[in-house]
């Protein structure tokens, strides 16, 4: 897929890529290195143990080296995505890309390689060569029929798991979602006939792995540019594809189509028509998987047939063949048994696992992809979203174990039970449900977000993004002649497309004033303050917007210190009846994410408000797939040093105590016992069944130090602070936010305008 086709604009992906540390990728130690003595265990002469160890037995690399969690992504750049043959070097961003998914989805290390060779006993060498670096070798983009053999020579000759995803990715998501097809469809897959449109990696990679799933060979007709695959055939045809002739009259796909059961397809938008589609049997399977637009529409599908069970490569429609569900589970699995290959049983098993993972009830968290709606096992749900959390605990067990009854593990598993445990525990669910949390506004009616500081450069950029993605409208306040400028020379197209709203020009004006005046008049202002208010404060202006229903949420903050902003909206926008409106701050770090409250708005909280949020804050955390565990934090531990000053803190843990709330609570104790778990066995006694992940703040100081400090020395991403408890959906970045982080706070505004809209004026946290 181009730039020039995607969703957003050519300047802002390469800003993406260049911007701080150029890529996507850095090098971490994962030991301390901090004094001298660290640096001789790590180095010389500490390192020569490990080295003396492994030359003795070389297994022990998967003990004492990184090699037992580390993958290579490998390319020579032949086949590009929807690019083509761009070489090695240009492939470096994909390659780079593709690491980052295996670290994201499946915590597996992995580091990209390019190598510059179309010739294909250099590319098999250099990768031999370079085997006992790592635990598995990922080849990607590599054109055919070259990667089949570059493929199968180093499966010969490596003693390590090699999977070419193109082929094997696709094939597997595929064979999942063909399982269920045909279950849902009643079919047996011995008796079902089907068409396979390409001859490419992908769909030869396909059909394969059907036929091993037990597809009979003479089942499938395989068609590609020149026609039907049949037994005698010799124009444009190679060894793979002979593989897969069959004894047949039929010569092309419209006489293929004619009663078949399915079709594969992974070939180029629009080889599928109306009329084919027409003459296949009843409850026809179509997989149209072609990218970037499928073979055939499921719009074009709909209007000649209503009982087809369809599935594309596009992330807005049902069913999404996507890779991701696969390859970083696939290897999970293979290296956690130290596996000596990937083979057709590893496969199976992991498309069997999907095909099971569907057919069950959904969890909340990926219920929020869909609108808040529980999806359920049917034609429109045959394979798992890619945010699904229980794809690391569900796949990589079963290819596991696939591995150890093939006799391909070094190393058994020997409580799967427990294994399951530590998968679940190494990955955060909040990245998972905050991408669905997102995802969940593309498939709704879009929200209007307004950015009342449109003519800075990162808030328009994060507008830009923010519309790119799909995530809603965007509503652009500020001077129209200035905002088009720039976004002109930030690389728009169509700047025209673009709403933008000026108080000095629009209409709505005066009944924004009438609405101000009316809220303010008993409260010390003339009408001249509120027509000035209105008039000269863009985020007045932009509250008024939202609290008359001309827009649905706002994003304002880098302009102004986070107390003015809130100040003036507070004169628009009242709070949640019974609620404290707090701010709540997310830091993710690895595998791991603290939310910490309120370090925005409440400078002295009594008991009574530090209960009330921690319970908002409870739910909110749940709703990111937690279980609340909330600490009341202070410089003292239950009463040492005694102090009256934390007495409000031992307050509200007796106010939650009435109240009887259902998530674990205690305090008052200091952060680090709160949050670790060595400590927190010195007090026997605590409530916390595990280190706190959400902690209360005793007051705004200390809060906003706090999470201000963690932002910009600790190794952790800040979301937020999000302002919660309002009526409307306002939300007030940092000051030194970027224009990725704005995205991100403007995504969650509408998310958040969606749940005060379910909850008919009311949030989820009341």
């Amino acid at each position: 897929m181009t730039a020039k086709s995607s969703k957003f604009t050519d300047e802002e992906a390469l800003r993406f890529h260049a911007a701080g540390r150029p890529g996507k990728l850095e090098i971490v130690p994962s030991k301390p290195m901090a004094t001298q003595r660290d640096l001789s265990l790590a180095y010389s002469p500490g390192v020569a143990v490990p080295v003396e160890r492994i030359a003795e037995n070389p297994d022990l690399a998967y003990d004492y080296t990184t090699k037992g969690n580390l993958v290579a992504v490998i390319s020579n750049g032949s086949a590009i995505l929807g690019l083509g043959n761009l070489g090695a070097q240009a492939s470096k961003p994909v390659m780079e890309g593709k690491s980052v998914l295996f670290k994201r989805f499946a915590d597996v290390d992995s580091i990209d390689l390019e190598v510059d060779t179309c010739d294909i006993d250099e590319f098999v060498n250099c990768v031999k060569l370079l085997g006992p670096s790592f635990g598995g070798i990922n080849l990607e983009d590599i054109g055919a029929p070259e990667c089949f053999i570059i493929e199968q020579r180093l499966r010969e000759a490596m003693d390590i798991p090699v999977f070419h995803d193109d082929q094997h990715g696709t094939a597997i998501i595929t064979a999942a979602g063909f399982i269920n097809a045909l279950d849902l469809t009643g079919r047996d897959i011995k008796t079902t006939k089907i068409v396979a449109l390409g001859a490419g990696a992908a769909c030869i990679a396909c059909i394969e792995l059907i036929k091993a799933m037990g597809v009979p060979h003479d089942n499938v007709v395989m068609v590609d540019r020149t026609g039907v695959i049949y037994e005698g055939r010799e124009k444009g045809m190679n060894q793979w594809k002979s593989a897969h002739a069959v004894k047949t009259d039929v010569r092309t796909l419209e006489e293929a189509m004619v009663g078949a059961d399915a079709i594969i397809g992974l070939s180029a938008a629009g080889a599928i028509t109306q009329d084919m589609v027409k003459a296949m049997a009843e409850t026809p399977i179509i997989f149209a998987m072609a990218n970037p637009d499928p073979e055939i529409t499921p719009e074009a599908v709909r209007e000649v047939r209503d009982d087809a069970i369809i599935a594309t490569g596009r992330s807005d429609y049902p069913n999404q063949v996507n890779n991701v569900l696969g390859f970083p589970y696939i290897f999970r699995g293979a290296l956690d048994v130290r596996a000596r290959t990937i083979n057709e049983e590893m496969k199976i098993a992991a498309a069997q696992a999907l095909a099971e993972l569907a057919r069950e009830d959904v969890p909340d968290e990926v219920a929020v992809a869909y609108g808040g709606a529980h999806p359920h096992y049917g034609p429109d749900y045959i394979i798992p979203a890619p945010f699904d959390p229980r794809l690391i605990r569900r796949i990589p067990p079963r290819v596991a174990q696939a591995a150890i009854e093939t006799g391909v593990a070094r190393q058994p598993i020997d409580d799967m039970e427990a294994y399951c445990m530590a998968l679940s525990a190494r990955l955060d669910p909040t990245v998972d449900t905050l991408s669905a949390m997102f995802e969940e506004l593309k498939r709704r009616p879009p929200r209007r977000v307004v950015f009342s500081e449109a003519e800075e450069d990162r808030v328009l950029r994060a507008a830009i993004g923010f519309k790119a993605a799909g995530y809603g409208i965007p509503v652009l306040v500020g001077y129209e002649d200035t905002i088009r400028e720039k976004l002109h020379d930030m690389g728009v197209e169509d700047p025209g497309s673009f709403e933008i709203w000026n108080a000095a020009k629009t209409d709505r004006r005066e009944a924004y004033i009438d609405y101000l005046y009316a809220r303010l008049n008993r409260r010390g202002f003339l009408l001249r303050d509120v027509q000035r208010l209105v008039n000269r404060d863009r985020n007045v202006f932009s509250a008024c917007m939202v609290a008359t229903g001309d827009a649905d949420a706002m994003i304002t903050g880098v302009t102004r210190h986070y107390w003015r902003s809130l100040k003036n909206i507070r004169r628009v926008i009242d709070p949640l009846p019974g609620l404290k409106p707090f701010g709540l701050s997310i830091l993710v770090t690895k595998g791991r994410t603290v939310f910490i409250a309120d370090a925005t708005v409440n400078e002295r909280p009594t008991p009574e408000d530090l209960a009330d949020i921690a319970q908002s804050a409870a739910f909110f955390v749940r709703r990111l797939g937690h279980d609340p565990r909330v600490a009341f934090v202070s410089f003292s531990n239950f009463g040492n040093p005694p102090s009256d000053k934390t007495e409000h803190l031992r307050e509200a843990v007796c106010i939650l105590d009435r109240r009887k709330v259902d998530f674990e609570y205690d305090g008052e104790m200091q952060a680090d016992v709160a949050l670790n778990r060595n400590l927190m066995e010195l007090y026997p006694f605590m409530r916390l069944s595990g280190p706190a992940n959400v902690l209360i703040m005793p007051a705004l100081h200390s809060a906003n130090i706090a999470y201000k400090m963690l932002a910009e020395l600790g190794d952790a991403r800040l979301i937020g602070p999000l302002l919660l408890g309002m009526r409307s959906s306002i939300q007030i970045a940092r000051m030194t936010a970027t224009a990725s982080e704005l995205v991100s706070v403007a995504a969650l505004s509408a998310s958040i305008a969606n749940a005060l809209d379910q909850n008919t004026g009311k949030t989820d946290e009341s």
